[in-house]
């Protein structure tokens, strides 16, 4: 790993760096978060003098792919709040996310000899890059940042007869995310009356930008900005994240939930690695985020 590619790497400097071998991944998202809540609970297991309320843990399989919580029993959980811990470094606090949407293609195709195609092939593949070349060119992972939503192709695979394609959409604007939806179905439709119905879309939500709700329940984010500035994080992160944690299907199930970091970076590949000074510094602010609570409480 190299600061001048991976530039996050200064901020480290004299602090302990984890990472694996470089063969694999080393799984900080979210082995962090687990370590650092069985962490926090046997602290607080150790000091019985450190006052709070009932304190609830939970952890979920399956988050990267989107299927763990809408499993997750948010009433016998019986939280009134929650945080996800599974943020990047310390600062950061995620209350805002994308509304995500996914959608298949499957493309039946018309296979004869090219010998006698004109007038009678339909090619699945040429079909799937037409569809592709129709979504607008700029709006794709690698061409936006910030708050700029996008189309992400992200498996295509097929032959003359068949060709599958699956994407996911991504937008910070509920409105702007339906948008995105019904210009897939017009493309879509668009095709099949030129080539004679030959797509079959299914399309489905994943979840929603948590914000919409949060912004209902900012005592729990003032909660977790506090707990930061006491820890000395001054510094507070609350640009909306490029993506969706738990917290985002949690909140709309009715357990309001932002995130927390952990201190991962470069998570989803063999340069992922987080720093053993983070990871205290998350147990640090979830120990002040219970002593506030319960103050508040009283």
């Amino acid at each position: 790993m190299d600061p001048a590619v991976f530039p996050n790497l200064k901020k480290y400097k004299g602090q302990t760096i984890i990472s694996a071998s470089g063969d694999t991944l080393l799984g900080g998202d979210d082995k962090c978060g687990d370590s650092e809540l069985v962490t926090f609970a046997e602290y607080l297991l150790a000091h019985p003098e450190i006052k709070h309320g009932t304190i609830r843990l939970g952890f979920t399989p399956d988050e990267e792919i989107g299927t763990g919580a809408q499993h997750f029993d948010v009433e016998d959980f019986g939280a009134e709040f929650a945080y996800t811990v599974d943020g990047e470094g310390p600062g950061k606090l995620d209350w805002g996310t994308f509304s995500a949407a996914q959608f298949e293609l499957d493309i039946q195709g018309v296979n004869v000899h090219p010998a006698v195609a004109k007038g009678q092939m339909i090619n699945a593949i040429q079909v799937g890059i037409d569809f592709q070349n129709s979504l607008p060119q700029d709006e794709v992972p690698e061409k936006t940042d910030g708050e700029q939503g996008f189309y992400h192709l992200m498996d295509f695979s097929g032959t003359v007869d068949n060709a599958h394609l699956a994407y996911i959409i991504r937008d910070f604007k509920r409105d702007g995310l339906e948008a995105r939806k019904n210009l897939v179905k017009e493309k879509v439709a668009e095709l099949n009356a030129k080539y004679g119905e030959r797509i079959k879309l299914k399309m489905w939500d994943q979840y929603y930008n948590m914000a919409d709700e949060l912004a209902k329940h900012m005592e729990i984010i003032d909660l977790a900005r506090d707990a930061y500035k006491a820890c000395g994080l001054t510094e507070i992160n609350e640009e909306p994240v490029r993506g969706g944690t738990d917290g985002s299907q949690l909140t709309y199930m009715g357990l309001p939930c932002p995130n927390l970091f952990a201190g991962e970076e470069n998570m989803h590949g063999r340069y992922e690695y987080t720093v053993l000074e983070s990871m205290w510094k998350a147990v640090d602010v979830m120990i002040k985020m219970a002593e506030l609570n319960a103050e508040r409480a009283k």
